[in-house]
């Protein structure tokens, strides 16, 4: 299969599904089109949640506030899967995560002759780069067994390295997430905890940098001064009661049951957030 991931709405995508389908009949899987708009940090956060979740795959990845600039366009073999995606990072860490320990992800550089647009990079580069990548695979792969398991990652370096437009990459941008400033107790817990908005969701939800394992256990936490309950679903508070739980993506989330965790907690991304026990005084 071929995922498409942008923050390009509505009928952009269709553009790009079309130069696919000029070369192969592989499965189109969408992952989102409405991402932020030009934030490829908020990209890698999501695409490093959701793609672990599907078997070998190219994934076309395309937010690109550098469009037609003299940024890099990209491959990322990360194991069994390779990653198409302009040169800002938002790349790595999906592909860290998909290469389980990082180590198996080599990167390299898709050689973009006289594109056709300067504006649509995700029609004329990295769809048709997607779709031959994915045809290269599958012929590098025909011989393996068993097929249902997917290619290996040596077939899918073999296939890369067989197409004449790409080339090592000398050095690509890398994006990592910030990691919280923990200060413990005595007994070593946690007493505070200074962090990071990560993302925002459709729901309002404000997913930080802390890890779950940080807040999961207590009952209340200050969250920039304000106690709130720790709760692990959002029906353990009452309708529009703030909250702070722990997502499905492992990170401590400030939250509104029914109702938008950004407004209650005036939280955005990027935005700095503390967590402090209830019971200290910091």
């Amino acid at each position: 299969m071929i995922t498409l991931t942008s923050d390009f709405g509505s009928p952009y995508p269709a553009a790009m599904k079309g130069v696919i389908r000029r070369y192969t009949d592989a499965e189109l899987v969408d992952v989102a089109h409405d991402l932020p708009r030009g934030d490829p940090r908020a990209a890698a956060f999501w695409l490093r949640f959701v793609l672990p979740e599907f078997p070998p795959a190219v994934h076309c990845a395309v937010i690109d506030p550098g469009v037609g600039t003299g940024r890099d366009a990209l491959v990322v073999r990360a194991g069994s899967h390779a990653i198409v995606a302009p040169d800002n990072g938002l790349a790595m860490p999906p592909a860290r995560a998909l290469a389980g320990d990082g180590s198996d992800v080599d990167v390299r550089t898709i050689d973009v002759d006289d594109p056709a647009s300067a504006t649509f990079h995700g029609r004329d580069v990295f769809a048709p780069t997607a779709a031959r990548i994915r045809v290269a695979i599958d012929e590098a792969a025909a011989d393996e067994t068993p097929p249902a398991a997917g290619p290996t990652p040596e077939a899918v370096a073999d296939a890369l390295a067989a197409l004449d437009d790409l080339s090592p990459a000398s050095d690509p941008v890398d994006l990592a997430f910030p990691e919280p400033s923990v200060e413990r107790d005595g007994d070593g817990d946690a007493a505070a905890i200074d962090g990071e908005v990560l993302a925002v969701d459709r729901f309002g939800n404000v997913i930080t940098n802390v890890p779950g394992e940080l807040v999961r256990g207590r009952d209340w936490i200050r969250v920039d001064g304000d106690l709130t309950p720790v709760a692990e679903t959002f029906g353990a508070v009452e309708p529009g009661e703030q909250l702070v739980t722990v997502g499905s993506h492992g990170y401590a989330e400030c939250d509104v049951n029914d109702g938008r965790g950004d407004g209650a907690f005036d939280l955005r991304p990027g935005d700095a957030v503390r967590f402090v026990a209830d019971n200290v005084s910091l």
